[in-house]
C-alpha cells in the first residue's frame, strides 16, 4: 500500500468517526428533549393541573363548580351565564346572537351598516315599545345590542327600571316594592371604577319569585 491510498484510508476511517459521534450526540439531544418533554406533561399537565384544581374546590367551592345555582336541589343556571326569559313575569335580558349556549359563543359579526342587524334592531325595538309601552328613544342600548360573547347575565339598570311597569302590573305588585328590588340588585363598578352598574337578570328573577312565589 503506497503512502496516498494510507492518508485516504485513514481520512474516511476518520470521517466516519466524525459521523459516528454526530450521531450519537444528536441521539442524545433527542432523548433529552423527549425526557423534558414528558417530565413537563406531567408537571404541568397532571400535578400543577390537579393540585390547582383540588386547591380551588377546597378553598373556593361555588366558583369552581361553576357559579352554579340550585333551585329545589337542582342547577338552573350560573350567575355568570346569560340565560333567555320570555315570560312578562320575569326580566328580560339582552339580545343573544349565540342563543345563549355557553358552547357557541360569540357574536354576530354584523357591521352596523348591515341591512341585516338593522332589520334585527329594528323587530326587537318595535317589540320592547309594544310590551312595555314606551317610545323607541326610551329604550336602552343594552336591550338592543348583543354582547360580543352572547352570554351577558347583566342589564344596565336603566333597562331593568324600563321593565319595571310591566312586572308590577303582571304580577300584581307595587312598583315601588320592584324597584327596591332592582336597587338591592344593581352591583356598582368594581372597587368604584371598573366597569358600569350592572343588574344580574337571573338574580333578580329570583329575588321576584322570592317575594311573590307562585
Amino acid at each position: 500500500m503506497n503512502m496516498n491510498s494510507s492518508h485516504s484510508l485513514n481520512g474516511l476511517q476518520a470521517q466516519n468517526i466524525n459521523v459516528s459521534l454526530e450521531s450519537g450526540a444528536f441521539l442524545h439531544q433527542v432523548f433529552i428533549a423527549i425526557r423534558a418533554s414528558i417530565m413537563m406533561l406531567i408537571l404541568c399537565g397532571v400535578l400543577y393541573t390537579g393540585v390547582v384544581t383540588s386547591l380551588g374546590q377546597l378553598l373556593f367551592p361555588f366558583q369552581a363548580a361553576g357559579s352554579m345555582i340550585q333551585q329545589n336541589g337542582q342547577n338552573i343556571g350560573s350567575i355568570h351565564i346569560g340565560q333567555e326569559f320570555v315570560s312578562d313575569r320575569y326580566f328580560h335580558g339582552r339580545p343573544s346572537a349565540a342563543g345563549y349556549d355557553p358552547t357557541a359563543t360569540g357574536g354576530s359579526n354584523l357591521a352596523p351598516s348591515n341591512p341585516e342587524l338593522r332589520a334585527r334592531v329594528a323587530t326587537d325595538s318595535a317589540a320592547i315599545q309594544t310590551l312595555e309601552g314606551v317610545k323607541a328613544e326610551q329604550i336602552p342600548v343594552d336591550m338592543l345590542a348583543a354582547s360580543g360573547a352572547g352570554l351577558d347575565p347583566h342589564i344596565s339598570p336603566a333597562s331593568a327600571y324600563l321593565q319595571s311597569p310591566r312586572i308590577a302590573r303582571v304580577r300584581n305588585l307595587d312598583e315601588a316594592q320592584v324597584n327596591a328590588l332592582i336597587a338591592e340588585h344593581t352591583d356598582m363598578p368594581q372597587w368604584g371604577v371598573l366597569g358600569q352598574p350592572r343588574v344580574n337578570v337571573l338574580m333578580l328573577n329570583l329575588a321576584l319569585d322570592a317575594a311573590q312565589p307562585e
